[in-house]
């Protein structure tokens, strides 16, 4: 790029920083709401799929199949384009924070079902033996310990939904990339504008990574378990 290209690029990223911050906070909101969903998802789903009751858990593992086994980007647009069809229609948010909750949420089941079963069994053995209930069991000797295996997994999972967030501008939502993209065209300066748009992706990214190790560090310290394993 020449020095007068650079010019005005910089001059017209300037200009461009309210509608970059305000896609950017669009992208952070719909990032929250769908780790936030796909929590509940996961949870559900993965509790489903270990029950005694032989439909709830085949219910539960052909909707984790079909979720995961599904596109994103389909999803998505079945529910902004098809659902109205059917005389439901959804703000272009919903969908969005709808189809990376149930996708990521799949994913997540998994992430629950195998941590649980992770947990030895001479932990629920004991707290048996101890008179423990089933769901007093879970919340206060099974959920504890499979939490700590759950946050590397939950992790990624959470940066993973934060990349696919750029799907939003295909169904007229504003985000980050909408920005970027409105600034490229203005500019001309594709390298420059897409650069800008992976180091903010990035930076959110880290910040989003270090308050998972973080959460990891204080679960494990609950459990007495920091400082084991490197």
């Amino acid at each position: 790029m020449t020095g007068s290209g650079t010019d005005v690029f910089l001059s017209e990223l300037g200009r461009a920083l309210p509608g970059i911050g305000r896609g950017l906070l669009v992208t952070l909101e719909a990032t929250a709401l769908g780790a936030a969903l796909a929590l509940l998802v996961a949870f559900a789903l993965g509790l489903a799929s270990r029950s005694r009751a032989v439909v709830v858990r085949g219910a539960a593992r052909v909707t984790v199949e079909f979720l995961r086994g599904t596109s994103l980007y389909v999803q998505l647009f079945w529910l902004f384009f098809a659902l109205p069809m059917l005389g439901f229609r959804l703000e272009p948010m919903a969908c969005g924070v709808l189809a990376f909750g149930l996708n990521y949420g799949a994913y997540g089941a998994e992430v629950v079902r195998g941590s649980i079963a992770a947990v030895p069994a001479a932990q629920t053995e004991a707290a048996i033996a101890l008179g423990m209930g089933p769901g007093l069991r879970l919340r206060r000797v099974v959920l504890p310990q499979a939490y700590v295996l759950m946050v590397p997994p939950f992790k990624n999972l959470l940066i993973q939904l934060l990349k696919a967030t750029p799907l939003l501008s295909l169904v007229t939502i504003a985000d980050l990339t909408f920005a970027i993209d409105q600034l490229r065209s203005q500019t001309g300066a594709t390298a420059s504008a897409y650069l800008l748009l992976l180091l903010l992706y990035f930076g959110v990214a880290a910040l989003l990574g270090a308050g998972m190790d973080a959460l990891e560090r204080t679960a494990k310290e609950r459990l007495g378990q920091e400082g084991r394993n490197a």
